[in-house]
């Protein structure tokens, strides 16, 4: 049997797979709610298996496990953080977002301080984040197929973007709300299955395969670590709450006391995964190790199987992880280009074109344009790449919606300076970042991880703004916080906002 030939059966599998199930929720899918919001009737347990899809994404399916390898334990902080940051959406976020009614977070920043130049801004802000998340996946997607079969990385990021503009442009979040659900259980099952087999030789040659980790299994080493850690801790934690793609899939639950349920049911099944990458790092540490030195250590999940099982056995478990992988690209890709495609639909193409075909024009050149870029970038760890989507997250969506759900004093003028001062500066970092700057010293940590200077940065912005403007404050104020925090069960004039006809 030819080397490839599993690997390129496992991602014809997979995609096919979607594509049936995505071009199945076009039967289902008519109105502009539809493909936006599934109009709201996901029911909690689906829901939380199509956030697990789409969250475990090719930092959490690839990128963990090799910085696990390559770093040590403290890597450790990825996986806790990106499951921590739902318990703090569970909190303080989940319900009142589902409650205001709205498709978007640019909706729901028009909703809170009834300002255009807010939704502008947050509009901006959702498209940029989109695509520093989407440009990692396109990448992962390139080193799987290439892993797999030897072939060029661009085919993988086109295979993967093909794909998704057809399921997402077939159906919208009716169709990606079935295709997640399907891909976390095959993500799970693709990492699961593999690792038992990983353990039993693992077990069988132990003696053998010892290796000295004292220094790799000491936390907090190297310059700046502790500011690094907490920066890394407070993007992940925080930036969760401020992902586009991830706020979307809770305007779908029927009401408030749904999406909380749907958030308990992912923090378990985030808690399931999560236990499985780290253990791919440890095992590539005694089997894998000349990976980081080859720069990589991303492809160490890929690799494992056929270097410590073998044979056919090793290659069928190649292909099984690499149908995983694949589940994992085409997953959160099909979210994200949900929240660009409506971001941009909604703000710019409304005038020219109804919702549905508006909608997909949107995520159609959101795809593409996303590709381009993919394919012009040399790229970054893939885990680091998506760090860095969190990090922009944490520092403007993050203080808008705690600030504009648990505080009345939030101002358009102050939402806007929170926003135009965390975007910017972690936007800056970011693509210095992007484009290899690497300057020596504190200058380079922050810009690494800068997280812990740019949040405190926007929420002072925002509340320094507000309380400037108090006398501002939004006319319809003490209605939308009715709407916000009062169950739905509960017949109150909660205002006719729709996303599709503004406000009031």
């Amino acid at each position: 049997m030819n080397a490839a030939a599993p690997g390129i059966l496992a991602v014809s599998f997979v995609t096919l797979a979607t594509l049936a199930i995505g071009v199945f929720g076009l039967r289902i899918s008519r109105t502009t709610s539809d493909f936006f919001v599934a109009s709201r009737t996901v029911r909690p347990g689906l829901n939380a298996s199509a956030i697990g899809g789409e969250y475990l994404s090719a930092a959490s399916f690839l990128g963990v496990a090799g910085l696990v390898l390559a770093r040590g334990v403290d890597s450790l902080w990825y996986p806790v953080g990106w499951t921590a940051g739902y318990l703090l959406l569970l909190v303080f976020v989940a319900a009142p977002l589902r409650r205001s009614g709205a498709y978007t977070l640019p909706d729901f920043a028009q909703l809170r301080v009834e300002s255009m130049p807010a939704r502008r801004v947050a509009s901006v802000l959702v498209v940029l984040i989109g695509v520093l998340y989407l440009v990692p996946q396109l990448q992962g997607a390139g080193l799987t197929m290439h892993t797999l079969t030897g072939g060029p990385t661009w085919v993988g990021a086109l295979t993967v973007a093909g794909v998704v503009i057809v399921i997402v442009g077939s159906g919208g979040m009716r169709s990606i709300t079935l295709v997640q659900a399907f891909q976390y259980w095959l993500k799970l099952v693709a990492l699961l299955l593999p690792l038992a087999f990983l353990l039993v030789h693992w077990r069988r040659g132990a003696a053998a395969a010892r290796l000295d980790v004292t220094a790799w299994v000491e936390p907090l080493t190297g310059p700046h670590a502790v500011y690094l850690t907490y920066s890394l801790i407070l993007a992940t934690f925080l930036g969760t709450m401020g992902l586009p793609h991830v706020v979307v899939r809770f305007y779908t639950n029927r009401n408030g006391r749904h999406a909380r349920r749907t958030t308990v049911a992912v923090l378990g099944l985030l808690s399931v995964f999560y236990v499985l990458p780290p253990l791919y790092g440890v095992l590539g540490r005694v089997y894998a190790f000349d990976l980081v030195r080859s720069g990589r250590a991303d492809s160490v999940v890929l690799e494992l199987p056929s270097r410590v099982v073998g044979g056919a056995g090793g290659e069928l478990l190649t292909a099984l992880v690499g149908a995983g992988a694949f589940a994992a690209f085409l997953s959160t890709s099909s979210g994200l280009v949900v929240s660009i495609g409506g971001v941009v639909s909604q703000d710019l193409l409304a005038r020219r074109y109804d919702g549905v075909r508006a909608f997909r024009v949107a995520s159609t050149a959101g795809a593409l344009v996303t590709l381009a870029l993919t394919l012009a970038s040399s790229g970054l760890a893939v885990a680091h790449a998506v760090e860095l989507a969190f990090a922009v997250a944490a520092s403007t969506f993050c203080p808008l919606l705690l600030l504009g759900i648990w505080w009345r004093g939030l101002t358009a003028r102050g939402a806007v300076a929170g926003l135009a001062a965390g975007g910017t500066l972690s936007t800056a970092a970011v693509l210095a970042t992007m484009l290899g700057a690497q300057p020596a010293g504190w200058a380079g940590a922050v810009l690494a991880q800068p997280a812990l200077c740019t949040v405190p940065i926007s929420f002072t912005a925002m509340v320094a703004g507000s309380l400037l403007s108090r006398n501002r404050l939004p006319v319809h104020l003490s209605r939308t916080m009715v709407r916000l925090h009062t169950p739905e069960q509960i017949v109150l004039d909660r205002g006719s906002y729709h996303p599709e006809q503004g406000r009031r």
